[in-house]
């Protein structure tokens, strides 16, 4: 998706991992996945730059799609939807 699209993009469930380090940041998403439905989006909010290489390995590893990250005022909004 492009940054304008995921700007856009109304995610079902929110997780706030901001001024957490790995491993929070994946352990936020793990425990907050469950609270979407397949085919819903998840936003990850994250400082932790090493989220961004992260939660795509984590997501491909699961199953589900990472959609993109654009970068906010001092943290990261990553975006994935639930594939099963």
């Amino acid at each position: 998706m492009t940054t304008a699209e995921l700007s856009s993009t109304q995610a079902d469930k929110v997780v706030d991992a901001r001024g957490t380090s790995c491993p929070g940041p994946i352990l936020a998403a793990k425990k907050g996945i469950v609270d979407v439905k397949v085919g819903g989006i998840m936003a990850v909010l994250a400082t932790d730059g090493g989220t961004k290489k992260d939660l795509p390995a984590w997501a491909k590893k699961t199953g589900h799609d990472f959609l993109g990250v654009i970068e906010e005022q001092g943290y990261f909004k990553l975006f994935v939807r639930r594939a099963k």
